[in-house]
């Protein structure tokens, strides 16, 4: 049989089969659907923050946002990122997690710049990350230190979101938050848990998708439930 591989996808054991009029047994046809679906992950990543960063500035406002939640969440993508490089994982396993980095630092950014003035504690914290990212992408810590902050980032994105989830329910309404951000989010974390049950990623990154299914699905199931029913409109007398 001819090999029919195409980004590290095996489509010739399924193609065999159906050439045949079988259908593909599942041991042939779950890899290459967890492939698809992690391309699929990673295509969607490169979007997946746009339509938040689009509404903050057609608002020019971050009424209901938590500032720490998204710096906690570049953190944690930065770890998370790392992590996945050192580890020699597919890129399929784990692509999106550069899309999504480069998005949250440019919806940082933005937040900073409608949070003006800014305070000396923010340009710390953004300094150091500036002056340490850089180390961690590269790989050039302790290997036990490694273990630790990835074994710490589910942790920071479980906290990253807590802020947020208390600000909506404090306020009973998640402000400026949008609603097809949070879905990506909640959906992709689902289908995470899938590919890397598949790619036989370690129970600790599987561990990490399983918590962005709770903590995304909370702050969508927020945006629902806050969400303003339409104001109606009042009928003119005749």
């Amino acid at each position: 049989m001819v090999e029919m591989k195409f980004l590290g996808m095996d489509f010739s054991c399924a193609l065999g089969s159906l050439s045949r009029g079988e259908f593909p047994e599942k041991d042939c046809l779950l890899p290459l659907i967890s492939k698809l679906l992690g391309y699929c992950i990673v295509a969607a990543s490169t979007t997946v923050k746009l339509p938040q960063i689009l509404k903050i500035l057609k608002h020019k406002s971050i009424r209901g946002l938590s500032v720490v939640a998204f710096e906690l969440e570049v953190v944690g993508y930065t770890i998370a990122l790392a992590y996945c490089l050192h580890k020699g994982l597919p890129f399929s396993a784990y692509g999106e997690l550069a899309f999504l980095l480069v998005q949250a630092i440019i919806l940082v950014a933005i937040i900073y710049y409608f949070s003006q003035p800014m305070g000396t504690k923010t340009w710390i914290r953004a300094l150091i990350y500036c002056g340490v990212a850089p180390t961690i992408l590269a790989g050039q810590i302790d290997p036990l230190l490694f273990e630790a902050l990835y074994a710490s980032q589910h942790a920071i994105f479980f906290f990253a979101r807590v802020p947020q989830i208390w600000e909506n329910f404090k306020n009973k309404s998640t402000g400026e938050l949008s609603f097809l951000t949070s879905l990506m989010n909640f959906v992709g974390s689902m289908v995470r848990v899938f590919t890397s049950m598949q790619e036989k990623a370690p129970i600790s990154v599987i561990l990490g998708s399983v918590i962005g299914i709770m903590t995304n699905g909370t702050i969508l199931s927020q945006i629902i439930l806050y969400q303003k029913p339409p104001a109606k409109k009042e009928k003119k007398a005749d």
